[in-house]
């Protein structure tokens, strides 16, 4: 800690006049930008009007300026009161004057104001943000009062959250109640805060209590505060409680509870909430839209993301480069590549998140050499930091451009590569059918026992059919990860393949045993406002009969030109597909029933939950062909655009 000097022992200007004050000095003064003949007429002694002419220049983002006037106003003998302290104070820190800012400590004890609460705030305020917390400490401990003031409580609790000391911040709180201060809304929003950052429930429902006796439970900043503390404490019950109670609810209320929702994957309760809230006469914000749109990051909710859209332009809502992103990533990821695009190149300004969206974007649509075209000229821009999350997409566009050197050239910029760096570049190299290089690296590396590592290499073995070094990684997914039932499924999938039905029927068992359950297959298609979803063979959709009628006359068709199923999946990753026949897949029912519902050229939009297996994507494209649409298919990996018989993935996924 720094120790604070006496106030009898600090510099002052010496002045002729002995019946004026003293004079604090200025490091650096500054010319006054007033009139002479504005100084002139407030030179009586009009305290009220000094003060709101350093009010002014505070105001005006000149605290230089506003030490000054100070000065000029001992000069002439007019006397500072308690408002004009605080204010010079302010202009001190603003300015980064520290001495300049002890000196007027001195006139606070000098001129009687060691107990006016306001002041004491500012010196705690001043000293906290250019010196230290512990010397804010120190003049909060000195000063007469401090005990009930709660301003100053809450000031010195802010500095403890702005020194990331949230814990400090909470037991002052504490210590605040237990000696009887007086608690208002602020107090507790600090520290309902400071519970939100150390992620306690514990003392968050601790604080909450305090409100509760307070009364101040439902005052909407404290309120807001509870929300936002429960939220992220991963709480949504006990904020959805919060907010259900809240008599008065504001903008924020609303967009911290949409928001909620949207990130747990809670994505209608998300686009209720607005609706709601617009319904309740609550005008959303931008931050409300840029909470909500990733609910609309989705095929099947591609009409709700664009009337979102819409809105925001009839209502000139402000289109600032955050909802901006959120609109460009909600049309990457509904599979509308090229409105995200349009976005992207009417945006007067863009950030790393812009650019990292839209080459995320170009790269999950298939076309990773206009990500990486995209971020050359990115790094052209200086204006934009290139970061971690920024090379990463990078990457993936290298990898699904199949372009190694580049790879390479990326990778080797990255000055603290992450895993997930070394599992892109095993990625690439694989792809690229470079199994040994691969290996080499990964040893190097000494990455080898990471799991996404292995799947990388496994996408690998997958795309190239090496299928002994597949099974090779599959049993070590098998060794570090006993409990994920893909990898048991796959390892199966892989004896079936090679006509091992006794260790298939092995591992059936130990996946039943082990009370594991492997994800199904499931794949949904929109249509008038409904989400229809089809599992593998299902039967149950009211159209069933016509939709498979579809298929098997698409199928025909296939084999009359030529066509056979691919019944490769040895390293796929759903069992009950193998044994389903090929017009029995998820995806397949999902575009039948596309095809038979929409009018003749439109394009046909699929989500699959999981990775298309090799036969149903070479049926697609055969498909598209033959229709003559357009037929739009994201997985977990891609976005496949099936057009005249080809797939925008060029049969790398």
């Amino acid at each position: 800690m720094t120790t604070l000097s006496s106030p009898h022992s600090l510099c002052f200007f010496k002045t002729t006049t002995a019946n004026k004050t003293h004079l604090p000095q200025t490091q650096n003064p500054v010319k006054i930008t007033s009139p002479h003949h504005l100084l002139d007429k407030i030179s009586a002694r009009n305290t009220f009007s000094w003060n709101n002419l350093i009010q002014t220049h505070l105001t005006n983002k000149h605290p230089h300026n506003a030490l000054s006037i100070y000065h000029q106003m001992l000069l002439l003998g007019v006397p500072p009161d308690n408002h004009t302290l605080p204010r010079v104070l302010t202009a001190s820190r603003c300015s980064g004057n520290l001495n300049f800012g002890k000196q007027v400590h001195a006139h606070v004890f000098k001129l009687g104001f060691s107990s006016d609460l306001y002041v004491i705030s500012a010196l705690i305020d001043f000293y906290g943000r250019l010196e230290s917390v512990d010397s804010a400490k120190w003049v909060f401990d000195k000063s007469v009062n401090s005990g009930c003031n709660s301003v100053s409580w809450t000031m010195l609790a802010r500095l403890y959250m702005m020194q990331n000391k949230p814990g400090l911040a909470v037991e002052l709180f504490h210590r605040m109640v237990e000696l009887g201060a007086e608690v208002d809304h602020v107090a507790l929003a600090t520290a309902i805060g400071a519970c939100g950052v150390l992620k306690s429930m514990q003392e968050g429902r601790k604080v909450h209590g305090v409100a509760r006796k307070c009364g101040l439970e439902f005052d909407v900043l404290v309120s807001n505060s509870l929300l936002k503390m429960y939220i992220d404490c991963d709480s949504i019950e006990d904020a959805r409680a919060i907010f259900v109670k809240m008599p008065s609810k504001d903008v924020i209320s609303w967009t911290e509870m949409i928001g909620a929702c949207v990130k747990n994957g809670a994505f209608n309760d998300g686009l209720k909430l607005l609706r709601q809230m617009v319904k309740d006469g609550i005008k959303p914000d931008a931050l409300s839209f840029s909470s909500v749109l990733p609910a609309c990051a989705r095929m099947a909710a591609h009409k709700l993301g664009k009337e979102i859209h819409g809105y925001l332009l009839r209502n000139g809502i402000d289109f600032n480069i955050v909802v901006q992103n959120a609109i460009m990533d909600m049309y990457v990821k509904s599979g509308f590549i090229q409105y995200a695009s349009n976005i992207f190149a009417g945006m007067k300004e863009r950030d790393v998140i812009s650019w990292t969206v839209m080459i995320f974007g170009y790269t999950s649509h298939g076309q990773g050499e206009v990500g990486l075209s995209l971020f050359r000229e990115m790094e052209k821009d200086l204006s934009s930091e290139i970061d971690q999350f920024t090379y990463a997409t990078v990457l993936h566009a290298c990898s699904t451009a199949c372009m190694v050197e580049e790879g390479w050239f990326y990778f080797n910029r990255i000055k603290a590569p992450k895993v997930t760096h070394c599992a892109l570049m095993v990625t690439i190299l694989v792809r690229a059918g470079l199994f040994d290089e691969a290996r080499i690296f990964i040893e190097e590396h000494r990455i080898g026992r990471h799991p996404e590592v292995l799947r990388a290499l496994l996408d690998g073995c997958r795309i190239h059919k090496e299928v002994k070094i597949g099974k090779r990684v599959i049993e070590q997914l098998c060794e570090m990860e006993p409990l994920n039932a893909e990898n048991y499924v796959v390892l199966s999938n892989w004896y079936a393949d090679s006509a091992k039905w006794d260790m298939v029927d092995k591992l059936r068992e130990t996946i039943r045993d082990m009370g594991l359950k492997p994800r199904k297959a499931y794949s949904w298609v929109e249509f008038r406002n409904k989400i229809h979803v089809f599992g593998t063979g299902d039967v149950s959709h009211p159209r069933s009969e016509g939709i498979y009628w579809e298929l098997e006359c698409l199928l025909k068709k296939l084999e009359d030109e030529g066509h056979r199923p691919n019944p490769d999946f040895s390293l796929h990753d759903v069992d009950e597909e193998r044994e389903s026949i090929q017009i029995g897949h998820s995806e397949m029912l999902a575009l039948s029933f596309g095809l038979i519902s929409t009018q003749a050229g439109a394009t046909v939009r699929v989500t699959k939950n999981l990775r298309m297996c090799r036969s149903c994507h070479e049926f697609s494209k055969s498909v598209s062909k033959i229709v003559g649409q357009e037929i739009i298919i994201k997985d977990q990996s891609y976005f496949h655009h099936f057009k005249d018989g080809c797939c925008s993935c060029g049969d790398f996924w």
